[in-house]
Protein backbone atom coordinates (compact mmCIF):
# COMPACT_ATOMS: atom_id res chain seq x y z
CA UNK A 1 0.00 0.00 0.00
CA UNK A 2 2.65 2.41 0.95
CA UNK A 3 5.53 1.12 -1.07
CA UNK A 4 7.93 0.32 1.52
CA UNK A 5 10.81 -1.58 2.14
CA UNK A 6 12.46 -3.78 4.82
CA UNK A 7 9.64 -2.02 7.17
CA UNK A 8 10.61 -1.95 10.37
CA UNK A 9 8.68 0.19 13.25
CA UNK A 10 5.54 2.85 12.81
CA UNK A 11 4.27 5.52 15.08
CA UNK A 12 1.59 7.88 14.66
CA UNK A 13 2.08 11.56 14.55
CA UNK A 14 -0.31 14.03 16.37
CA UNK A 15 -2.20 15.08 12.69
CA UNK A 16 -2.90 11.24 12.22
CA UNK A 17 -0.17 10.46 9.61
CA UNK A 18 2.78 8.01 9.88
CA UNK A 19 6.51 8.02 10.37
CA UNK A 20 7.55 4.58 9.45
CA UNK A 21 11.46 3.13 9.64
CA UNK A 22 12.78 0.92 7.08
CA UNK A 23 15.62 -1.06 8.02
CA UNK A 24 19.07 -0.05 6.79
CA UNK A 25 16.89 2.65 5.14
CA UNK A 26 15.26 5.87 6.17
CA UNK A 27 12.45 7.02 8.29
CA UNK A 28 9.49 8.18 6.01
CA UNK A 29 6.63 10.28 6.76
CA UNK A 30 3.14 10.43 5.37
CA UNK A 31 0.14 12.59 5.70
CA UNK A 32 -2.71 11.32 7.68
CA UNK A 33 -4.28 10.28 3.89
CA UNK A 34 -1.16 7.45 3.75
CA UNK A 35 0.01 10.48 1.47
CA UNK A 36 4.12 10.36 1.42
CA UNK A 37 5.62 13.55 2.71
CA UNK A 38 9.39 12.29 2.15
CA UNK A 39 12.09 10.92 4.50
CA UNK A 40 13.69 12.55 7.94
CA UNK A 41 16.82 12.47 5.95
CA UNK A 42 15.76 14.32 2.67
CA UNK A 43 13.69 16.71 4.72
CA UNK A 44 16.79 17.49 7.21
CA UNK A 45 19.93 16.30 5.85
CA UNK A 46 20.76 13.85 8.42
CA UNK A 47 21.99 10.46 7.72
CA UNK A 48 20.06 7.17 8.79
CA UNK A 49 22.35 4.45 9.56
CA UNK A 50 19.52 1.43 10.57
CA UNK A 51 16.55 3.09 12.27
CA UNK A 52 14.53 0.97 14.01
CA UNK A 53 11.70 1.98 16.56
CA UNK A 54 10.16 5.15 16.01
CA UNK A 55 7.54 7.33 18.40
CA UNK A 56 6.62 11.01 18.43
CA UNK A 57 6.29 13.60 21.07
CA UNK A 58 3.09 15.62 22.02
CA UNK A 59 5.04 18.77 19.79
CA UNK A 60 4.73 16.29 16.37
CA UNK A 61 8.88 15.34 16.60
CA UNK A 62 9.47 12.10 15.24
CA UNK A 63 12.26 9.70 18.07
CA UNK A 64 14.01 7.40 16.19
CA UNK A 65 16.07 4.52 17.65
CA UNK A 66 19.38 4.16 15.24
CA UNK A 67 21.03 0.93 15.75
CA UNK A 68 24.07 1.51 13.18
CA UNK A 69 24.85 5.00 14.81
CA UNK A 70 23.52 3.72 18.37
CA UNK A 71 21.61 6.64 19.38
CA UNK A 72 18.31 8.13 19.96
CA UNK A 73 17.71 11.51 18.00
CA UNK A 74 15.05 13.82 18.16
CA UNK A 75 13.52 15.15 14.90
CA UNK A 76 11.11 18.38 15.56
CA UNK A 77 9.19 20.11 13.41
CA UNK A 78 11.01 23.06 11.47
CA UNK A 79 14.10 22.64 13.47
CA UNK A 80 17.39 20.75 13.48
CA UNK A 81 17.76 17.19 14.75
CA UNK A 82 19.03 16.83 17.98
CA UNK A 83 21.08 13.51 19.54
CA UNK A 84 18.82 12.90 22.63
CA UNK A 85 21.12 9.96 23.82
CA UNK A 86 23.94 8.65 22.57
CA UNK A 87 26.54 7.25 25.60
CA UNK A 88 25.82 3.43 26.78
CA UNK A 89 23.41 2.56 23.65
CA UNK A 90 24.67 -0.44 21.94
CA UNK A 91 22.26 -1.78 19.63
CA UNK A 92 18.77 0.09 20.22
CA UNK A 93 16.13 -1.30 18.39
CA UNK A 94 12.96 0.29 20.12
CA UNK A 95 12.19 3.65 21.93
CA UNK A 96 8.47 5.20 23.66
CA UNK A 97 7.57 8.31 24.97
CA UNK A 98 6.75 8.00 29.06
CA UNK A 99 3.54 10.32 30.44
CA UNK A 100 6.04 12.39 32.50
CA UNK A 101 8.68 12.81 29.66
CA UNK A 102 10.79 9.91 30.38
CA UNK A 103 12.56 8.39 27.15
CA UNK A 104 12.68 4.99 27.21
CA UNK A 105 15.03 3.18 24.91
CA UNK A 106 15.22 -0.75 24.47
CA UNK A 107 18.83 -2.26 24.01
CA UNK A 108 19.03 -5.52 22.46
CA UNK A 109 22.72 -5.61 23.11
CA UNK A 110 22.25 -6.01 27.24
CA UNK A 111 18.55 -6.91 26.93
CA UNK A 112 17.51 -3.34 29.10
CA UNK A 113 15.19 -1.26 29.30
CA UNK A 114 16.86 2.55 30.02
CA UNK A 115 15.28 5.15 31.48
CA UNK A 116 15.89 8.64 30.57
CA UNK A 117 14.70 12.06 32.05
CA UNK A 118 14.25 14.26 28.99
CA UNK A 119 13.11 17.47 27.91
CA UNK A 120 10.89 15.92 24.91
CA UNK A 121 8.32 18.42 24.29
CA UNK A 122 10.39 21.09 22.66
CA UNK A 123 8.44 23.60 21.15
CA UNK A 124 8.06 23.13 17.49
Amino acid sequence: MLGLEGTCWVGLVPDGGLAVSEEFGDVRLFGSAHQPLGSLGDLTGHPSGSPAGVCTNAAGGVIVADQRWRQVTLFPQARAPICLVSEGLRRPPGVACGPQGQLLVADAEDGDIKVYQSHLELDP
